[in-house]
């Protein structure tokens, strides 16, 4: 308590239902002029796996909510298990690897979907309940040995490789038919009634469903929450008690919610390391211009992200139109496999014109296909199906990262940049100076951009 100055003594303690948190974090954040339709997902919180609602007004009325073992993102992270990756946090590569699959090679629908607003999983094969859980190589699996009977053995390695491929598109597949059919079911009312959608909850990441509901006729307007895991509950729980207590709630404006670091933290953190360290007067010329030339820059800059999308604050920053840079990032930087895709940020001026759409597009959280003549332009950062998860980027809340945006249009004619988070593999986000050094070290990066210092492994 004494480290974030509470004394328990006087604190009064209000419990929020997991998913009611969830709720709340999308519907009164979202800045929507009116009521809207709310829906979260997850693997479960409490026993609550899905959650159906109608946002009206301060209030949040709850039409639907399912429950273990039903439950459509545990279904889907126990196939990432079985893909060879972690729950809980491997769920984006097997959607990052759907696309070079054919979905038609096997139905999953049998195993998870929704029908008559029911969602129906099959826990033959998969299993959210922990003492059920099936025992392989000596860990607890969320999918039962009559998955492993059916589709073959565990995946194993970093290849995109087949029939995995096809399982991972399958699921996929599966997914986004169930939820839709649920908005179908429970929501189309509101939908007609309002054009407006809150969405958060972990199976909320799932970018390409989004893409998908936002397709809908029905849908005008669409937030997904940026911290949709269940770091954002927090913010939801502290957002759905302060509606109750009659405080005014503003809309969400951006997601730099972490902490800061002067240019100063950073020097103190460079002290005895090997690397060449200049001050910098115009750090934002300085990093363009490396980007231009085809060098990946690592970007740290004002306050860290809220969430698991980096947006200009802890980034990895190239050229998308330096062939065979996502390789090399891969390969060289973050130790990843290559069939990983890279998202792009952009400048609100150019996005409707690269993505086809005037949605906005602040957080990274829903796909777009990429217009036809920006996809040789910009390849680095088009996906195998011709899509792209874009933050549009706007001049009032990362002024630095847009005139950094603006700085590449007037370099290479497109105010486009390919931006990863600033990690490695299976490590977190780098959050302080000492992190960002750290990575750096162990890393194949050669420059990074510290507010005004520039740090490099060369002669710059």
């Amino acid at each position: 308590g004494e480290d974030i100055g509470l004394d328990w003594s006087s604190t009064r303690f209000v419990a929020v239902r997991h998913h009611l948190a969830h709720a709340a974090s999308a519907y009164h954040l979202a800045g929507f002029d009116g009521d809207a339709a709310i829906l979260s997902v997850d693997g479960k919180g409490e026993y609550a796996t899905t959650f159906v609602g109608v946002g009206e007004g301060a209030r949040i009325r709850t039409i639907k909510e399912f429950h273990d073992p039903d439950s459509l993102a545990g279904a889907y992270g126990a196939l990432t298990q079985y893909l060879g990756f972690e729950m809980l946090d491997g769920e984006f590569r097997v959607m990052g690897m759907a696309p070079y699959g054919d979905a038609s090679r096997v139905d999953f629908r049998p195993m998870l979907g929704c029908r008559d607003g029911k969602v129906v999983v099959d826990t033959r094969l998969v299993n959210t309940v922990g003492w059920r859980r099936h025992r392989h190589r000596g860990k607890g699996r969320y999918f039962g040995k009559e998955l492993v009977r059916q589709l073959g053995p565990v995946r194993e390695g970093d290849a995109a490789d087949e029939p995995y491929v096809h399982y991972a598109a399958a699921m996929q597949t599966a997914y986004e038919e169930a939820v839709l059919h649920l908005i179908d079911h429970y929501l189309a009312g509101t939908l007609a009634r309002t054009g407006r959608l809150a969405f958060a909850g972990g199976g909320a990441l799932n970018v390409k469903l989004n893409q998908r509901i936002l397709a809908r006729a029905d849908v005008d307007e669409l937030f997904v929450q940026p911290a949709a895991g269940d770091s954002g509950t927090s913010l939801g729980a502290a957002v759905f008690v302060a509606i109750a207590a009659g405080d005014n709630v503003r809309a969400m404006q951006h997601a730099y919610l972490g902490p800061s670091f002067t240019t100063a933290d950073c020097l103190a953190a460079l002290a005895g390391t090997p690397f060449t360290v200049a001050r910098l007067k115009d750090p934002v010329w300085r990093a363009a211009n490396l980007v231009a030339e085809g060098h990946p820059v690592a970007w740290f800059q004002g306050r860290m992200e809220f969430g698991p999308r980096a947006l200009g604050a802890r980034s990895i920053l190239a050229s998308p139109s330096t062939k065979g840079i996502a390789d090399r990032i891969n390969a060289e930087v973050k130790f990843r496999e290559r069939w990983r895709p890279f998202c792009p940020s952009l400048t609100a001026a150019i996005a409707p014109e690269v993505l086809g759409s005037a949605h906005p597009a602040p957080y990274m959280t829903i796909t777009f296909d990429i217009a036809e003549d920006w996809r040789k332009r910009i390849g680095q950062v088009v996906h195998e199906d011709g899509t792209a998860r874009p933050q549009v980027v706007d001049r009032v809340t990362n002024p630095r990262y847009h005139a950094l945006l603006e700085c590449l249009g007037d370099l290479t004619g497109a105010p486009v940049v390919l931006n990863t988070s600033l990690n490695l593999r299976g490590e977190p986000i780098a959050c302080t100076p000492a992190d960002a050094v750290s990575l750096f070290a162990r890393s194949g990066l050669q420059y990074m951009v510290m507010e005004d210092v520039l740090v490099s492994k060369r002669s710059a």
